[in-house]
């Protein structure tokens, strides 16, 4: 008998894998993945070890396989390993990140009522309850998921049903990939088409001419043909009168659903290299050259514009001359349209795209052809990290300061930088981290020599790609600070400061682009009552509702709820409701208001909710239909736009009053960045940065474009308060419908863990709260939160059992 380590999909401790006995006649090998029973339900797993021996006392057998290939190899394996390792998940929740898209399925949970007469329980329940259990009775049978999205009703509700005996719950489903590969029915030329002579195809011509047509367009073509295809093009009585004579025949094949079908690239070639561009890619280079001795990471710290891309090109070619491949991450899905057309004109046919803004057939489709070695480069968002590529040589994080590549949900909670440098470790391969305001860890790991730095401390003017020559040395922009205080005082009131709008007139007389910066979006940020001052929030989260102006409606950015606009106040039922603040939205209208005729775009979550809209919006921008661009943080990241001569900063201190101590270090990166996009071509950049804080730190070293003068400061507040780097962090957050019951569980936690340190002496590892997370409520559910900080605080998370319910987070960003 043969036993296999199976990681099946369910929640359960981290690495734990369950011991299988394989049935004769199933080859089984290590990165399949199969079908196995576990307790009462049938679910997926995935191969790690096969033994001849078990000490399991009782084995079960495996059911079968979902796949007969094998999906992942030996490195992936143990990439899973420490992924569940260090981030505390289970070993199934871990390497599912790298299955082929809509692989993972569980079956599906449904619910049938229990009772005769909903009426007759009516009076032990809640009215939520009732009408739960009402539509339940009266639909017969419903998906658990349908109900919840459906009536927008929380588990609780059904759980509290399910306990009560009113509701049954059981699962049903087969175990399957919810995504296939798209097969369609195509025509080609039989061996008996092609053995005719001449004077057969002539009386063919005359006889039915468009039958002739279809016969040498595929003897021409020499490939199938879509049966559809070929009757809308040639009509069915050709197709059905050539299959009659035995010259066709119909065969089953796989038509691949391609996300850059029918998109053009200019070709491009590599341009000659400054000097610093020059020596920063020499040692990537040699790098690569001799990767086989090991793994290797540099940090590219270049200022915007300085031509950090090229490195990435030229890295990238460098790899693939080798015979390897490479993965180049980008912090945002918007912005794969402007890096795939950069590496698709360098590398024409060798570049597939990886990211969740593709249809599913898609994923689906580039995750089987990137397996299979048909491409050079993958390029996508973080998740793209797990691309199945074989030959791995080189993985590129452009912009790697950027939170967005730590997976905030579902379970794992990875940082896609991390994992990049364990997988290079476990391939031999090359990391390149590039930014112009470098995360302050990784800055700190590069002054420690524990990565190579790379500096560019030079801009280069944009130049087209056939350039011959060297590029021009440019200069970063010249940045203005407006304190909007005094700007107040003065009696301007509106959105846009003095020095701004005649800036914005000067720009657009002379022809240039405008990016207008505000992280908010809306119109106005919260409705509030002028006489009691009561603020309209959300029902299922403590924010407030922001208003937004083209829906008419209050929108709830955490739950996504909306509302109309109340004509009164549900508190002291006043009229005199009034919004304060304002949003993305509102900045273009007054910027179409007092500049008339201007066309203006605007780019954020609201107008760009498929990949699609980010395209039209950056295409309108980039051809020059639209003069003015205001957009929330995502005009800030690597965008190349040479005719922007000008970038606002609405208002600077959105970020400076989150309750993290990373807060300084995300407005001086945003404020630097987005100031990066002006003057990037041959017209001088400017930029005008309002603030009510101008004496700020951050944004002071952002005004002077001072990373080095910021990082001096910032290092020191960190070292005094023990914060990373010069520490570690594990948040752990507890959630639940009942604001008692959830402070009782952090409560009692936070003391499990103080006795816990106190009793070994862990003397240095802090426990931080517990307290109220930010928002203290979404979602119906009241969140708690408990931060560990410390050289090492998962020793001491490691000598409890974390109870049921809470999510841990390692290493987190974010403490929304």
């Amino acid at each position: 008998m043969k036993y296999a380590e199976v990681a099946v999909d369910s929640p359960v401790g981290a690495g734990r894998t369950f011991t299988y006995s394989i049935p004769d006649g199933l080859e089984l090998a290590p990165g399949q993945l199969l079908r196995a029973p576990f307790g009462p339900r049938t679910l997926q797993g995935v191969v790690f070890e096969l033994s001849g021996v078990t000490n399991a006392p009782y084995t079960r057998d495996v059911l079968g396989l979902v796949y007969p290939d094998v999906l992942l190899d030996a490195d992936q394996l143990a990439l899973a390993r420490w992924v569940s390792d260090y981030y505390m998940c289970g070993l199934f929740e871990a390497l599912a990140p790298m299955l082929p898209h809509g692989t993972r399925a569980r079956p599906a949970t449904y619910l049938e009522s229990s009772v005769e007469d909903p009426a007759e329980v009516r009076s032990g329940l809640t009215r939520r309850q009732a009408e739960i259990l009402e539509h339940i009775h009266s639909t017969g049978r419903v998906s658990q998921d349908r109900l919840i999205e459906a009536r927008r009703t929380s588990r609780s509700v059904i759980d509290r049903l399910v306990n009560a005996g009113h509701v049954r719950r059981t699962e049903g489903g087969r175990v399957g990939p919810s995504v296939k590969r798209r097969m369609v029915q195509s025509l080609k030329l039989t061996d008996q088409a092609f053995k005719l002579d001449s004077s057969e195809y002539e009386a063919l011509a005359k006889s039915a001419p468009r039958q002739s047509e279809l016969v040498k367009h595929l003897a021409s073509e020499r490939h199938s043909m879509r049966i559809a295809e070929a009757r809308r093009e040639y009509g069915s009585s050709a197709v059905s009168g050539l299959l009659d004579k035995g010259w066709l025949e119909t065969r089953s094949m796989q038509e691949f659903r391609d996300p850059l079908a029918g998109k053009a690239f200019q070709s491009a070639h590599p341009v000659v290299l400054t000097s610093e561009q020059a020596a920063a890619a020499s040692q990537v280079r040699a790098a690569l050259d001799d990767s086989q001795d090991g793994s290797a990471a540099f940090l590219l710290h270049g200022v915007t514009g300085s031509g950090k891309t090229e490195i990435y090109l030229d890295a990238v070619a460098r790899c693939v001359e080798l015979g390897k491949r490479a993965i180049v991450l980008v912090p945002e899905i918007a912005l794969t349209h402007q890096t795939v057309s950069r590496f698709a004109a360098r590398f024409p046919g060798q570049v597939a795209v990886l990211h969740s803004g593709l249809s599913d057939g898609q994923r689906f489709d580039q995750w089987w052809k990137i397996k299979g070695g048909e491409y050079q480069v993958a390029i996508g968002s973080r998740s793209a990290v797990f691309a199945p590529i074989p030959d791995l040589g080189l993985v590129v994080l452009d912009e790697e300061h950027e939170w967005t590549y730590k997976q905030a949900e579902p379970s794992p909670r990875y940082h896609a930088r991390d994992v990049a440098l364990r997988l290079a470790s476990l391939k031999g391969a090359v990391v390149l981290l590039g930014s112009a305001t470098p995360e302050l860890a990784t800055y700190y790991s590069a002054r420690r020599r524990e990565v190579g730095l790379l500096e560019l401390p030079t801009r280069v003017l944009s130049r087209p790609s056939s350039a011959s020559g060297p590029p021009t040395p440019g200069r970063l922009p010249e940045v203005t600070v407006v304190d909007m205080a005094s700007e107040l005082k003065s009696g301007n009131t509106g959105i846009l400061s003095s020095p701004l709008s005649e800036a914005i007139e000067e720009t657009l007389g002379a022809g240039g682009q405008v990016v207008l910066f505000l992280n908010r979006r809306g119109s106005g940020s919260f409705l509030q009552c002028r006489s009691c001052g009561e603020v309209v929030r959300c029902s299922g989260c403590d924010v407030t509702l922001t208003y937004h102006k083209g829906a008419e409606r209050m929108i709830c950015h955490y739950c996504g709820r909306r509302r109309r606009r109340p004509e009164q106040c549900r508190a002291c039922m006043n009229r005199r409701l009034s919004l304060y603040g304002f949003g993305t939205e509102s900045v273009a209208a007054e910027v179409e208001t007092a500049f008339p005729g201007t066309s203006v775009v605007r780019w954020d979550r609201d107008t760009a909710s498929r990949m699609a809209d980010s395209e039209s919006i950056l295409d309108d921008f980039a051809s020059g239909r639209a003069q003015v661009l205001v957009g929330t943080q995502m005009v800030a990241k690597g965008l190349h736009f040479p005719s922007v001569s000008l970038v606002g900063v609405v208002l600077a201190d959105i970020g400076l009053n989150v309750p993290d101590f990373r807060s300084g270090e995300r407005t001086f990166q945003l404020l630097c960045q987005v100031a990066g996009r002006a003057g990037r071509g041959d017209a001088e950049g400017k930029v005008i940065i309002q603030t009510y804080r101008p004496d700020h730190y951050a944004v002071r070293a952002a005004a002077e474009q001072d990373f080095l003068n910021f990082y001096v400061q910032e290092m020191a507040f960190r070292k005094e308060h023990g914060n990373p780097p010069y520490a570690g962090m594990i948040r752990l957050v507890y959630s639940h419908t009942n604001r008692a019951h959830t402070e009782r569980a952090a409560l009692d936690l936070s003391e499990q863990l103080r006795l816990s340190r106190d009793a070994r002496a862990f003397n240095d590892e802090a426990v931080l709260g517990p307290a109220p997370a930010y928002p203290p409520r979404v979602r119906g559910r009241y969140r708690w939160q408990i931060v560990l900080r410390g050289p090492d605080p998962r020793r001491l998370l490691d000598t409890i059992a974390v109870p049921h319910g809470w999510t841990v987070d390692v290493d987190p960003v974010s403490f929304n």
